[in-house]
């Protein structure tokens, strides 16, 4: 005997069963020994096709459980054994079930190890084919659906390539006249009358196809026996990025309804002849009835205006009045909006009609009315209720809007009236009832307006009246400063008051920091005005602007001439008011007005009150972020006193918060305002913000502000706001600890 290597040709069994094991673990399809209809061995995959968590855990089970039911598996088995007894493999697509409970569409493949021996078992091939045969499932049923609506559809509906028929419906054969399946496969010269309209067609059809478009239109065309109909034709191509893979066509036997557009043509021509003949006699007819329908129109007109309208004036009489008033009162008391009437009488008119005669006082009253109508808006209601009185309805106006309007009427009469060549002047005395003040009904507010109107007469006659003393003297002091407001800023009458910010150090010294810029009125006969009287004047008339800009310009101007004093790294609070914040140009004015001066933009900080910011908080992040985009700081004024949203405190580009004087004065003696104040500190550290305590007066407040962690302060214990050239004083001799 001699050592020597196995040969190269000898298989070596155990490498040839790790191969096989490789492949049946590694195989795409399900695999399984089955015996005694227990499943003995099966590969990874057919473990995984039935929810076995290994093909361990599979071993050992009976193979009922994978079938549908007992009665399922009896079935399978009495189809399969033949086929496997007789040594041949059996193939069959079938429903199985998972471990889950899951039914599933399997494709099974099987074959007897030995079909002498059937007890030796059998060998499995398992194929997952549910998602197949869900999608075949799918698309027969598309299918079918389209069938059924090519098969009922009540047009003909034609499928053609290269201008053959590929498909088409019942309802296209029988229009055409062909039996089912004549027309497969044929060219569509088949019904079309000639060569020439089939070539025709085809330029005229296949050029916006070939575009991607589709094709509408009229065609005649011809059936089987030769005879011709008209077809309404649409077509489109299957894919219009590529014609070849051919064309639809959907068609409709019109040729009846053409024949009844002839007919009712034919019958519109005749019906138009006869009326033709008709018109002549019924012109003069119909041109009577105009007439005498005109004339009754404008009678009745006439006695509408006359029952409703006042003659002279053409303004409405008391009857429109009393209407138009009870509704616009109504309308006023469900939506809780006020609502002025005014009542105007002319001074002395009697001695016009005495002296000058009726027909100038007549054209007098028909100016004075003209002047009214114009003076007022569209849905108020100007009326003559007799003489030379006349009655005003303002719908959504208040005390200020009844008074302003009551002014405007006075210098509108005031300008002299041309009548027949003679220049004539007269004054009203107005008197004004405010819903639902003075009354709730039309009635009380006239008899009110009317009172009114007499004490205005007996004050001197050319003035207005309101009917109670309060509303009056509120009127008569808001009219006095409205009208001595509009020339202040001409004439010098405003300034600015500078009162110091102090920053306040950790080693207990308070550092000035900047300057609150403060407006100031002084009138030569009203003496000082407060700021808390004139400035709601000034926003009510949009005089706030024009005085907001020179505020601004005014304050930057001062810092500066400061800053070219030595002191340059001092800031410039200013405020602004509602109307200021809410216009469009505020930004643009910001940055206008600091380059003019030079200004680093960081310097200046606007203060704007709780309430400007949030009566729309969406529009006030949108100019906060546009100021802040600009490098202007922005802080809250009066803070604690409105009724911020924290939600949207968080999203405003805010730098501080100043505490409102009004928590400050009280600060040591009362633990609530204190609690206040601690909270306030605390929520805009939290939010990365700076505070600001106004009116600090005494030392006490200033040392609990500093321990609660207040980082700046302002108040009389350092100093009153100041005249510009007092405030360059006090920077001079300023100390650098707090007093």
């Amino acid at each position: 005997m001699s050592l020597s290597s196995p040969s190269v040709d000898q298989p070596d069994p155990q490498q040839a069963l790790r191969e096989l094991d490789l492949i049946l673990t590694n195989a795409g399809v399900g695999i399984v020994f089955v015996k005694q209809r227990t499943l003995m061995r099966c590969n990874q995959r057919w473990a995984e096709i039935y929810g076995f968590d290994s093909p361990e855990a599979a071993a050992g089970t009976s193979n009922l459980e994978i079938y549908e039911n007992e009665q399922v598996a009896h079935e399978f088995g009495v189809r399969a054994y033949p086929v496997l007894a007789a040594g041949q493999t059996f193939r069959c697509e079938q429903r199985m079930r998972r471990r889950n409970g899951e039914l599933f569409w399997a494709h099974l493949t099987g074959r007897l190890i030995d079909p002498e021996a059937p007890g030796q078992g059998s060998i499995w091939i398992v194929d997952d084919i549910d998602d197949r045969k869900a999608a075949d499932a799918a698309l027969q049923d598309l299918n079918a659906e389209q069938q059924a609506i090519l098969d009922h559809a009540m047009v003909g509906i034609v499928f053609l390539r290269d201008r053959r028929v590929t498909r088409c419906n019942r309802a296209f054969e029988q229009l055409f006249g062909y039996a089912h399946g004549e027309l497969d496969g044929q060219s569509s010269r088949a019904w079309y009358l000639s060569d020439a309209d089939w070539q025709e067609a085809g330029a005229r059809c296949y050029e916006p196809l070939a575009r991607g478009e589709d094709f509408q239109a009229e065609m005649r065309l011809r059936r089987k026996d030769g005879s011709a109909i008209v077809c309404e034709v649409r077509s489109q191509a299957i894919d219009r990025r590529d014609l070849s893979r051919g064309t639809i066509w959907i068609t409709q036997d019109i040729t009846a309804r053409k024949h009844a557009e002839e007919d009712l043509r034919l019958a519109k021509d005749q019906l138009e002849q006869l009326v033709e003949q008709r018109t002549e006699q019924l012109i003069r007819t119909v041109e009577a009835l105009e007439q005498k329908v005109s004339e009754q129109q404008a009678a009745e007109a006439h006695i509408q205006r006359l029952a409703l309208y006042d003659g002279l004036t053409g303004l409405p009489n008391r009857h429109l009045l009393a209407d138009r008033s009870n509704q616009a009162i109504e309308i006023a008391r469900r939506s809780a909006e006020p609502l002025a009437v005014l009542f105007l009488d002319l001074d002395h008119f009697k001695n016009v009609n005495d002296t000058l005669g009726h027909r100038v006082g007549d054209a007098l009253l028909t100016q004075v009315a003209a002047r009214l109508r114009g003076a007022v808006r569209e849905q108020d209601t100007v009326a003559r209720t007799g003489g030379d009185e006349f009655v005003i309805v303002l719908p959504l106006t208040d005390i200020g809007g009844a008074a302003h309007l009551a002014a405007k009427l006075m210098q509108l009469a005031s300008t002299p009236f041309i009548v027949e060549q003679q220049e004539l002047s007269v004054t009203p005395s107005i008197g004004i009832a405010m819903f639902p003040t003075d009354g709730e009904d039309f009635d009380t507010l006239c008899r009110c307006a009317d009172a009114a109107m007499y004490r205005a007469k007996r004050d001197g006659r050319n003035v207005f009246r309101f009917y109670t003393s309060e509303m009056q003297a509120h009127t008569a002091r808001t009219l006095i400063l409205e009208n001595a407001l509009r020339r202040a800023l001409e004439r010098g009458q405003l300034s600015l008051h500078y009162q110091p910010q102090f920053a306040l150090e950790p080693g207990g010294e308070a550092r000035l920091i900047g300057a609150e810029a403060l407006l100031r009125w002084q009138h030569p006969e009203l003496g000082w005005v407060s700021p808390a009287e004139f400035i709601p004047v000034a926003e009510n008339t949009s005089m706030i602007l024009p005085i907001g800009e020179w505020v601004l310009r005014e304050a930057l101007m001062q810092l500066q001439a400061w800053t070219a004093e030595g002191f340059g790294d001092l800031t410039m609070a200013v405020n602004l008011s509602t109307v200021q914040f809410r216009h469009a140009d505020l930004p643009a004015l910001v940055s206008r007005v600091l380059d003019e001066m030079g200004m680093p933009p960081e310097r200046l900080e606007l203060e704007l009150t709780e309430g400007a910011a949030m009566d729309d908080p969406a529009e006030a992040i949108a100019m906060m972020n546009e100021l802040h985009a600009r490098g202007v700081r922005l802080s809250i004024d009066d803070f604690g006193t409105g009724y911020s949203s924290l939600s949207y405190l968080k999203k405003f580009r805010v730098n501080k918060l100043k505490i409102d004087q009004s928590f400050v004065r009280d600060l040591t003696e009362d633990a609530e305002d204190r609690a206040i104040v601690d909270a306030i500190i605390r929520m805009a550290q939290a939010l990365g913000l700076s505070t600001l305590a106004e009116g600090v007066e005494t030392r006490g407040q200033l040392e609990l502000l500093r321990r609660l962690g207040c980082e700046g302060v302002q108040g009389y214990l350092f100093s009153r706001p100041l005249p510009a050239a007092a405030f360059a004083t006090f920077l001079q001799n300023q100390a650098v600890t707090a007093p």
